[in-house]
């Protein structure tokens, strides 16, 4: 495991040594890999992690009494832990395991959602908001007589912050927003946003796939009511993910999903819950996927988010100036607290066919509307082209892009 040079400047040579795809190539290039909003890649701890769950311990949670079973739950709940320490929460039992936002962000609006909500009621989220954090709520408002509240956002993709104010009212039940924007690369003042809610007697959820593998997050700093983030963002496994939740909010909310685990006793008459948080974990949870997003935690905190986010910083800043260099070329998202992500558009030439002559070039990023449809309505755009960064990515990699660019601009331009 390789971590930093001299405790100040981010090793990045050794860093990506630990992650195996990045030695390979693509299309006889070797791979640039800039898509990380979607998915991070995952070092050979995660790797070897998931492996030895398989190999040694693989077996069910909470439910047997032979040795395998007893191993895989200490494992399982030791990952539990940490992501505790890793989000700042009180308890353990406020970590919740589920496959991602997705679900974290559904099971709140459908369980918490559907006992506090009513007609008349409103649900507040931002412009710049991932489907995600759209569509579950607009879900539970139409079930329940809601309404939907949208703060806008501005010319450089930043929440206008009278106009979040001025939506806060007697009404607002909820506020779900985004940490840091995944299509933007905007980073909220979620701070002060959930200051405000408080104040108007709202509750809040933090919608924080994006932030996690780029900052430190403190859940009891923030004073949210929800947070949620995904594995896989944060170079653990694809299919896990956790919603934390304040306790004492947690153990009054009903049951999303019934089956085994969750509950104390079933008969045909009823039955009774378990404790939080396997009350909401029905079923064989995931248990290799909560194992190998242990170990992403533990790999990220021997290299040091501070680190990683300073570095990516740089990234960031480079790109831009390279980027902004080029002709007719126009990057969507330029917010004064952005992080990790930069969305460009070329003129006259559709993204797609950007995306598929840059992969020639093993060069690997996103195009399209990025679950984020709303934001594209907003810019005047059917889609950009999305370059994202990790701590194993470089200077030169970014070049590579830029001169991928110049290939394409004489190809189509």
């Amino acid at each position: 495991m390789s971590s930093v040079s001299e405790g100040t400047i981010l090793d990045v040579r050794a860093i990506r040594r630990d992650f195996p795809i990045l030695t390979r190539q693509v299309h006889g290039h070797p791979l640039v890999y800039l898509d990380n909003a979607a998915t991070t890649q995952k070092p050979q701890a995660v790797i070897d992690a998931e492996l030895g769950f398989y190999r040694e311990i693989c077996s069910n949670v909470h439910r047997g009494v032979h040795e395998l079973s007893g191993r895989a739950t200490e494992a399982f709940e030791t990952a539990r832990g940490r992501v505790r320490r890793f989000l700042g929460a009180a308890d353990d039992h406020e970590i919740i395991f589920v496959r991602g936002v997705t679900e974290g962000v559904n099971l709140v609006a459908q369980s918490w959602g559907r006992a506090n909500v009513g007609p008349g009621d409103e649900i507040l989220i931002t412009a710049m908001e991932h489907h995600s954090n759209i569509v579950p709520w607009q879900m539970l408002c139409q079930d329940k007589g809601a309404t939907l509240k949208v703060a806008p956002i501005n010319d450089a993709g930043e929440v206008i912050p009278e106009a979040y104010a001025a939506l806060l009212g007697p009404k607002t039940r909820l506020v779900a927003m985004v940490h840091q924007s995944n299509s933007l690369g905007t980073v909220n003042p979620v701070r002060k946003m959930i200051e405000m809610a408080h104040v108007a007697g709202a509750l809040t959820l933090v919608d924080g796939a994006q932030a996690v593998a780029h900052r430190n997050v403190d859940v009891r700093d923030l004073a949210t009511d929800f947070y949620v983030m995904s594995g896989h963002k944060v170079y653990g496994p694809t299919g896990i993910g956790v919603l934390y939740g304040r306790a004492e909010l947690l153990e009054a909310m009903p049951p999303w999903q019934g089956g085994g685990d969750m509950i104390l006793s079933v008969t045909f008459e009823r039955s009774t819950y378990n404790q939080v948080p396997f009350k909401f974990e029905a079923g064989t949870p995931n248990v290799a996927g909560a194992i190998g997003l242990g170990a992403a935690i533990a790999y990220l905190d021997q290299v040091g988010l501070e680190l990683a986010g300073a570095h990516e910083a740089g990234l960031l800043s480079y790109a831009t100036e390279v980027l902004t260099a080029i002709p007719d070329l126009r990057i969507i998202g330029t917010a004064r607290e952005k992080a990790s992500v930069i969305s460009f558009v070329v003129d006259d030439i559709h993204p797609h066919d950007i995306g598929t002559i840059l992969d020639g070039e093993g060069i690997a990023l996103r195009t399209g509307h990025h679950c984020t449809q709303p934001v594209m309505d907003r810019f005047g755009v059917a889609a950009t082209v999305r370059a994202s960064f990790a701590m194993y990515n470089t200077r030169e990699e970014v070049d590579a892009l830029a001169v991928g660019l110049g290939k394409v601009i004489e190809v189509l331009g």
